[in-house]
């Protein structure tokens, strides 16, 4: 497979508006009041040992037929590395909170075998360990999220698994470490205690989680320069009590929680024993899409108001550790969580970014959910064959986005797109300026019949980037057409000094402003 053709922009299109045609919707930015950066770990990826997640999807082994390097698979290392991949989180997820990491070291074919209990009831091999997971951070240049196990563990197997891959000194967990085959400590970023709480891990109250990760964090003792930023696990939905409950603890900060992480997922029928189809569904599923997804806002809205109330120094980091759209499974083991890519959730991944953009100040990590084969997937594969989504291209296309500093974008005019009991905004928008520069604007079209003329206000004179849309509102590529959703060249030139472009419909546009 040629992995250039795979990401190469195979048209190019220049679209421009003449000043005598009435544009829908007119973007301002807001250059002379900058808002915060956007921190690049809003880009994260998780990897969970679900599905073909990472066996397959990342790890084959070193003795597997397709290519490898150290047994990760060539294509997949090679395509995340053109993501610029800033963060990625592990072992879970529910996996984590009945995952011993000590199950996971060593020699693999000496390692024990459990059932995955969470994810299809299958045979978890463990050759997939902690040296793996660091080494594959390492490798693709990403910043490590372990998630430490609550459910299942102990305080002391917690503080031992930080030791063992932070510690530099001559403890026995440090040898054990170098004794199979890793002499330097990893640097490890960032640890959270437990994993949705609420449920799989544990289904326990705010006030007994709270208490719980007092007393685990009392025992998370690491070098002074190895020391990871500890996330606490938050709510999901429009749960509001467990930012309300670990922002307030009486010290908060004695404890170090730096950051409270928060899960939501959008169905598009906003009920779980029927979410809905990956392909094929009716446009009422496509517009009830972007009204579950756009609920974002509110659910940010409203935890972050929480945090101004009880943490005004701003401290505190609000992480969306999960995110990103999860339908009936269509094919599979059920408990693999696989399902198709569409432009519609390329169009959801954006409308979800520019939301992360807009709070960057308190959003500073969210991680969509997952990066290979389960869920709203960057890649999917079949034995030795890989494809990109649709939601990876606009992940790649946002790559200058990370850590840009933001910019205020208004928006006058912009209709609605409706259908039924939904309306959203037919435009979404987002900005930034990156450290050389250059000021990039990212837009998006819910609508998934009609363009919208768009007008960016200010003395700019050309725009040029990439947009990606498709046909259909079900387009996805396939093993056989790798290629039928691909961004495109989008180029716009100003005319009588207005600069107005045709976004199509059911589209993400990113660009440089010139």
């Amino acid at each position: 497979m040629n992995f250039k053709n795979l990401c190469r922009p195979i048209l190019a299109v220049t679209l421009i508006v003449t000043p005598m045609v009435w544009a829908d919707t007119k973007v301002a930015l807001d250059v002379e009041h900058p808002g915060s950066q956007i921190n690049k770990n809003i880009y994260g990826q998780f990897m969970e040992h679900l599905g073909r997640g990472i066996y397959e999807g990342v790890w084959v082994g070193e003795d597997s037929k397709i290519p490898n390097t150290n047994g990760y698979r060539n294509d997949v290392v090679k395509a995340l590395k053109e993501l610029k991949v800033p963060l990625l989180r592990w072992p879970g997820g529910c996996f984590a909170d009945e995952y011993h990491w000590q199950d996971g070291i060593g020699p693999r074919d000496q390692r024990p075998k459990g059932v995955n209990t969470n994810w299809g009831g299958v045979i978890e091999p463990n050759s997939f360990g902690t040296h793996e997971f660091l080494n594959f951070a390492e490798m693709l240049g990403a910043d490590a999220y372990v998630n430490g196990n609550l459910g299942t563990g102990t305080a002391k197997e917690m503080a031992q698994w930080l030791e063992y891959m932070t510690s530099d000194s001559d403890s026995t967990l440090a040898n054990m470490r170098r004794a199979n085959g890793r002499d330097k400590p990893w640097k490890l970023p960032f640890f959270a205690i437990g994993n949705e709480t609420w449920g799989c891990g544990g289904s326990m109250t705010p006030e007994f989680y709270g208490h719980l990760y007092k007393q685990y964090a009392s025992f998370l003792k690491t070098p002074a320069d190895n020391t990871p930023i500890l996330i606490a696990s938050g709510g999901t939905d429009d749960r509001l009590d467990w930012t309300e409950e670990l922002s307030s603890l009486d010290p908060v900060f004695a404890y170090r929680i730096e950051a409270i992480s928060h899960h939501y997922y959008t169905v598009p029928t906003g009920v779980w024993e029927k979410k809905g189809n990956a392909l094929g569904f009716p446009e009422e599923e496509w517009a009830s899409t972007m009204s579950r997804t756009l609920h974002m806002e509110e659910i940010l809205k409203k935890n972050l108001a929480i945090l101004d109330k009880n943490d005004p120094e701003k401290k505190l980091g609000f992480y969306v550790d999960e995110w990103g759209t999860w339908y009936d499974v269509s094919e599979g083991d059920p408990g693999f969580l696989y399902q198709q890519n569409s432009i519609r959730d390329a169009v959801v991944a954006a409308l979800n970014l520019n939301l992360f953009h807009q709070h960057a100040e308190r959003v500073q990590m969210t991680i969509i959910a997952q990066m290979v084969n389960v869920l709203q997937a960057m890649i999917l594969t079949d034995k030795e064959k890989m494809i990109l989504t649709p939601t990876y291209h606009v992940f790649r296309m946002h790559t200058p986005f990370q850590d840009a500093t933001y910019l205020p974008v208004s928006l006058t005019g912009n209709p609605e797109y409706k259908l039924g009991e939904h309306s959203v905004p037919k435009i979404s928008a987002s900005a930034a300026k990156d450290k050389d520069g250059k000021i990039w604007i990212t837009l998006v079209n819910t609508n998934p019949s009609d363009s919208e003329i768009i007008e960016v206000e200010g003395k700019y004179t050309s725009l040029v980037g990439e947009v990606l849309s498709a046909d259909k509102m079900d387009a996805h590529n396939t093993f056989e057409a790798p290629n039928t959703v691909t961004p495109v060249v989008f180029k716009a030139k100003a005319s009588n000094g207005k600069l107005r472009l045709k976004l199509p419909a059911k589209s993400v546009l990113v660009a440089e402003l010139k």
